[in-house]
């Protein structure tokens, strides 16, 4: 599935995890994407957007 976000192009991050003992290893920080319908001019259509973007009033859900 692709973490990116349609709306703000939010997408995953990378960097190291540290453990106690300063053991380096990658991780990544993934964005909370949800697939929703999203109404677009008339009609409406599936789109992958943030949460943040939906709490923030961004899109409008149909």
């Amino acid at each position: 599935m692709s973490f990116v976000c349609e709306i703000c192009g939010r997408r995953p991050w990378v960097g190291k995890q540290v453990s106690h003992s300063h053991r380096r290893s990658s991780r990544r920080w993934l964005p909370n994407v949800q697939r929703i319908r999203v109404r677009h001019g008339s009609n409406s259509r599936r789109m992958r957007v943030c949460t943040s973007c939906l709490k923030a009033g961004k899109v409008e859900k149909a």
